[in-house]
C-alpha cells in the first residue's frame, strides 16, 4: 500500500509542484497519473523514489515513512520499487542478458540464480533467445522490453512506469502494455504516468489527474477525459 497525506513540495524557485495531495494506491492496483506538463506527475514519482525532499507531508509506502527516511535506508527502499524509463538507460557495452543479469549481480545475487532467473524474465517479456543482442541491434519496443525486464529481476512489489511509451509508435505502445497488464496480474502494483489518453481509455485502470500540483480527478473508471 502506498499512501500520501497531504504531500507539499515547494522547489526553491517558487514553484509549488505538489500542493496538499493525498492518495491512497492499494496493493495490485494498475494507476494510471496524467496532466498536463508542469502538473506535478514527475515530482509525484520522485518523492515516491525519494529522488526530492517533500516540503511537508507523510508518504508512507507499506511499514515505511518515505519523508523521514534516512538516506543510507534509500537503497532499500528503492529495492522495492522497479522504474521504467521512456529512454530506456540500457547500458550499451553489454548484452540484453548482461544488462538484467546486472540488476542481479549489484545485489550480491549468486551467479546459479542469474542464470535460472534471467531466461524466465526473458520469456516474460517477450524476449526469449535475444540474450546475446546488445541494444543498438534491438528495435525501440525491444529496448523498453528489456528495461521491463530488468526494472522486474528481482521481483519488486512496485512498478514505476514513467512515460514507457512515449518514444514508441501506437502498435508497440500497446505491445509494452499487455507486457504491463501482465505483471500487474501477476501481483505487482503499477504506477504509470502518461500523456496517452488512447491508452488510458483502453485499458480502463484507475486515473489520479494532476493540475497544478492538486488531485484534479480520482476516476476509478478509467477514462482519460482530461483536457491539455
Amino acid at each position: 500500500m502506498i499512501e500520501f497525506q497531504n504531500v507539499v513540495k515547494k522547489y526553491d524557485n517558487g514553484v509549488t509542484a505538489l500542493n496538499g495531495v493525498s492518495v491512497k494506491i492499494e496493493k495490485g492496483e494498475f494507476v494510471f497519473i496524467v496532466g498536463p506538463s508542469g502538473a506535478g506527475k514527475s515530482t509525484f514519482i520522485k518523492a515516491l523514489l525519494k529522488e526530492v525532499k517533500v516540503t511537508s507531508g507523510h508518504i508512507h509506502m507499506d511499514d515505511m515513512e518515505i519523508t523521514k527516511m534516512h538516506r543510507r535506508k534509500v537503497p532499500f527502499l528503492r529495492r522495492k520499487v522497479g522504474v521504467v524509463f521512456q529512454d530506456f538507460r540500457l547500458l550499451p557495452n553489454k548484452t540484453v542478458y548482461e544488462n538484467i543479469a546486472f540488476a542481479m549481480e549489484i545485489l550480491g545475487t549468486p551467479h546459479r540464480n542469474i542464470r535460472k532467473q534471467v531466461p524466465m524474465i526473458l520469456a516474460l517479456v517477450g524476449l526469449t533467445g535475444k540474450g546475446n543482442y546488445y541494444p543498438n541491434q534491438l528495435s525501440g519496443g525491444e529496448q523498453q522490453r528489456v528495461s521491463i525486464a530488468r526494472s522486474m529481476i528481482n521481483n519488486p512489489p512496485i512498478l514505476i512506469a514513467d512515460e514507457p511509451t512515449g518514444n514508441l509508435d501506437p502498435d508497440t505502445s500497446w505491445e509494452i502494455m499487455k507486457v504491463l497488464r501482465t505483471i500487474n496480474r501477476r501481483g505487482t502494483t503499477i504506477i504509470m504516468a502518461t500523456h496517452d489518453r488512447e491508452i488510458v481509455d483502453i485499458m480502463k485502470k484507475r486515473v489520479i489527474a494532476l493540475e497544478n500540483g492538486l488531485i484534479a480527478r480520482d476516476d476509478k473508471i478509467g477514462v482519460y477525459g482530461y483536457d491539455d
